[in-house]
């Protein structure tokens, strides 16, 4: 059975949202935190309900997301 891990590169987002939007799992949240920017990045709320679509890292227009796929031995 296949993990994901899904990675943001805060100082990159700028809290556009589409990557929450389009999240089928609706997994996306935006952090309360403040980046070097300025903005609120996007950040997961459960890591593992994460499915691996990529829909996310596919729609975000400043290549801020990147997900990984981690074999596991269940």
């Amino acid at each position: 059975m296949a993990k994901f891990q899904v990675r943001f590169n805060s100082d990159k987002c700028k809290g556009c949202e589409l990557c929450r939007a389009f999240c089928p799992k609706g997994i996306i949240v935006m952090s309360t935190a403040i980046n070097s920017k300025g903005y609120s990045p996007a950040s997961i709320s459960d890591q593992e309900a994460c499915v691996g679509c990529q829909s996310c890292a596919l729609v975000c227009p400043d290549g801020a997301i990147e997900i990984y796929k981690e074999e596991t031995s269940e």
